[in-house]
């Protein structure tokens, strides 16, 4: 004889079982907002980068477009999605900034919050950050 707990407690399993072979998660591109999600955020990212004087020097003289374009198909890259990064080597790019640690997580912190404000999940901007991490060595050039 099944009592309601024993009803309840297999409608909860047949309901993960149905999560698990139902709509599979989004991809990190996907999170992002796909290609215009991520231009969407590189753009905030770039208002933050103008109003922080710990790091705007090092942007001075930037073709703006150009660094848009360049970093949109590189998160868009780092993410998964059909873009393709074409810009130069992250450590040729960097070689005479002399950037700090302190400037480093201060862009970091800006692309946080510029997905943050794009409504990006917390899971996918740590996935995002995680990906990056691997090019912290050439952009401070250790």
């Amino acid at each position: 004889m099944m009592t309601r707990f024993t009803v309840l407690a297999a409608a909860l399993v047949l309901a993960g079982c149905q999560a698990l072979q139902g709509t599979p998660e989004p991809t990190l591109y996907q999170q992002l907002g796909e290609r215009q999600g991520i231009a969407r955020i590189v753009e905030d990212l770039l208002y933050r980068i103008v109003e922080d004087d710990r790091i705007n020097h090092q942007f001075k003289g930037v073709n703006v477009a150009q660094f848009h374009r360049n970093l949109t198909d590189q998160l868009c890259e780092l993410s998964g999605g059909p873009c393709t990064y074409t810009g130069r080597e992250m450590r040729e790019l960097h070689a005479d900034m002399a950037i700090t640690d302190t400037q480093f997580n201060a862009l970091a912190e800006h692309l946080i919050l510029a997905m943050e404000e794009n409504d990006v999940p917390t899971g996918a901007q740590n996935r995002m950050i995680k990906r990056l991490v691997p090019l912290y060595p050439d952009i401070r050039n250790l």
